[in-house]
């Protein structure tokens, strides 16, 4: 009898190549016709200010298979401001958020698309666990290592939007989703968005990290056990930074929609064809590509998804890259909001979680910094796009 989660996963889209004007094909994933699948109001994530309802954020989850059922780890927040200011090194207005401090909720679904929370777990940003870091938890990436997930995420050791070196990779371990272990932040750095590969790679435990504005890819020297016992290793930690010239593996502005910076997003899933990596990129959007997605008009600034390939053998060696998004925002959500969808922070897609089921590709993402939605495409659609249409694309 086919399960639930599976019965979904044959009804979601398979993504498609659309060409634009200039004959150029582009890889387009497939929204899900419910989205956004997760809104605040659905965990009670509301309060009242000035007799008005003020409605709060669950978005930029990292996701799992646990038990055939898909468990989710989105940031949480709510009672908190939204304001705007100008961006003198950009030329932009820019949107922000005050007086907030982040959580996790575990999240559970026989589905895929309708969540609850799971055994009230919550994940503490706020010093209550440890000392290390006070002002919230984001972005949790769910990694399987042999039988245990890996939970790999943010540690703002400053209130977020109050200046720089404010991030640090906190790093958590589990088992069932209940019981939940903390390892402590990687203290040398301002970093976030790091992914460690779920194997080892010629015996290697690889490590994708941003350093503003690329992503590079590090190898640890102590294996597993510097990411579980992160003070144990402060010299192999300081030894990587001081080389990160020496690791990057894809650079921003090799494109208008990547011209800010770029960051390594989901776990890197194995193909056939090479390592999938999922990675998000800053910057703006044309009005061609735009068109495709109904819009009238180019994006100055956005969050978008890109893809690319590395070598099985030899990750450090990049196959080939998208030349344009496989996704931008366009639905009121994910773009400028509504009245029945206002949005935090406006054109931000933003994915964290990744499912391959049968033969999709699922990607949990966040939109607009306070929703959660559901993308996906066919997996070999998509590595077919990239393995014969963007050959030549490495930089």
């Amino acid at each position: 009898m086919i399960s639930v989660l599976d019965q979904t996963v044959q009804k979601l889209g398979d993504g498609e190549i659309v060409l634009l004007k200039s004959g150029e094909a582009i890889f387009k994933m497939d929204s899900f016709k419910n989205n956004p699948i997760v809104k605040p109001q659905d965990l009670g994530l509301t309060w009242e200010e000035d007799d008005k309802l003020k409605i709060g954020a669950v978005f930029n989850g990292g996701a799992e298979v646990f038990q055939d059922k898909i468990i989710l780890l989105p940031r949480c927040h709510q009672g908190y401001q939204r304001n705007k200011l100008f961006d003198k090194k950009r030329g932009i207005e820019r949107s922000y958020l005050e007086n907030y401090i982040s959580e996790v909720w575990p999240l559970v679904s026989d589905d895929g698309i309708h969540f609850t929370r799971f055994h009230n777990v919550v994940i503490k940003g706020d010093g209550t666990d440890h000392q290390d870091f006070f002002y919230g938890v984001e972005d949790l990436r769910i990694i399987k290592y042999d039988r245990k997930y890996l939970l790999i995420g943010c540690g703002k050791i400053k209130p977020p939007f109050k200046g720089e070196n404010a991030d640090r990779i906190a790093i958590y371990s589990t088992e069932d989703f209940i019981n939940i272990t903390y390892h402590g932040i990687i203290e040398p750095f301002d970093s976030r968005n790091a992914v460690p590969f779920s194997e080892t790679v010629n015996g290697r435990h690889y490590i994708l990290l941003r350093f503003h504005p690329n992503i590079h890819l590090a190898y640890l020297d102590m294996g597993i056990d510097q990411l579980l016992n992160p003070s144990k290793y402060l010299k192999e930690w300081k030894k990587l930074y001081e080389q990160r010239s020496q690791n990057i593996l894809l650079e921003a502005a090799c494109y208008p929609h990547e011209k800010e910076k770029i960051g390594p997003s989901t776990p890197i899933i194995r193909t056939d064809k090479g390592w999938l990596l999922i990675y998000h990129a800053v910057g703006e959007i044309e009005n061609d590509i735009c068109r495709v997605y109904g819009l009238s008009k180019k994006i100055e600034r956005g969050y978008f998804i890109c893809a690319a390939l590395l070598e099985l053998n030899h990750p450090e060696k990049v196959l080939c890259r998208t030349r344009h998004p496989i996704y931008i925002p366009s639905a009121p959500y994910e773009l400028y909001g509504n009245d029945q969808y206002p949005v935090d922070v406006p054109a931000v897609v933003f994915p964290v979680g990744a499912i391959v089921r049968k033969d999709k590709l699922i990607l949990y993402a966040g939109a607009g910094d306070k929703y959660t939605i559901l993308l996906s495409c066919n997996l070999d659609n998509l590595v077919n796009y990239l393995w014969e249409m963007c050959q030549g694309t490495a930089p």
